[in-house]
């Protein structure tokens, strides 16, 4: 129960002070971020490399997965007779 009944816990704040503390924020990640790899690279906190790593692992194993169905179905559908 807060201590003071008439102060409201779910108010969100003004959207000055919200706009002021984003940029606080992002100025002090920008200030801690690494330098990207190349241009247009997202600089993230090396905590992220592994789970990066595995995206980016399965990304690539569900593209080659649709594209060896996609041939394969090419493959089948040519070798059916054409309908009449």
């Amino acid at each position: 129960m807060p201590s003071d009944p008439y102060e409201n816990h779910d108010a969100a704040l003004p959207p000055p002070v919200r706009d002021h503390l984003g940029q606080q924020l992002r100025s002090a990640y920008n200030a801690e971020a690494e330098k990207p790899d190349y241009l247009g690279d997202p600089s993230l906190p090396p905590e992220f490399t592994p789970q990066l790593r595995r995206l980016e692992g399965r990304l690539k194993a569900h593209d080659t997965g649709r594209e060896a169905v996609e041939d394969a179905l090419k493959d089948i559908l040519s070798e059916l007779p054409a309908k009449r």
